[in-house]
C-alpha cells in the first residue's frame, strides 16, 4: 500500500462506555442494631426493643429520632405474594440510658434471633 491509500484508511474510533442513568433514590433509612430488650435483674420485657442507631452516641442526638419508624426486614422460608421477604415496624419511643440507645416498639415483638441483627432507623416522619 502507498502513503496514499494509508491516509485514506480512517482509524477507527475508540468506544466511550456510556454512563449509566442513575436513578437512584436517596437513602431514607440509618441503620441500627437490634441490641436485646429492656430488662431488670431478673425478668425481661420483650414488648420494649433496644436499639443501637449507628453514629449515635449521646442521649441528645436521639431527640432527633424520637417517633421515627423501625424496620426489621428479613428473609422467610416460603413465598408469600411473589416474595419471601418480611417486615417487622416499629416505632422509636424514648431513650435509653444516656449512650445513645433508644427504646423501640413494634408491632409483633421482634425475634430473640434477631438480636445483633441490622434494622432500619426510618429519617420519617420527620417533624422538620
Amino acid at each position: 500500500m502507498s502513503q496514499e491509500q494509508k491516509k485514506e484508511i480512517k482509524p477507527k474510533k475508540k468506544q466511550t462506555k456510556k454512563k449509566k442513568k442513575q436513578n437512584k433514590s436517596p437513602r431514607l433509612h440509618v441503620d441500627g442494631i437490634f441490641m436485646g430488650y429492656r430488662r431488670g435483674l431478673t425478668t425481661q420485657k420483650t414488648g420494649t426493643s433496644l436499639i443501637k442507631i449507628v453514629g449515635v452516641t449521646t442521649r441528645k442526638e436521639t431527640e432527633w429520632y424520637l417517633g421515627k419508624k423501625v424496620a426489621f426486614v428479613y428473609n422467610a422460608s416460603r413465598h408469600h405474594n411473589g416474595s419471601n421477604v418480611r417486615t417487622i415496624w416499629g416505632k422509636i419511643t424514648t431513650s435509653h440510658g444516656n449512650s445513645g440507645i433508644v427504646r423501640a416498639k413494634f408491632k409483633r415483638n421482634l425475634p430473640a434471633i434477631a438480636m445483633g441483627k441490622k434494622v432500619r432507623v426510618m429519617m420519617y416522619p420527620s417533624n422538620i
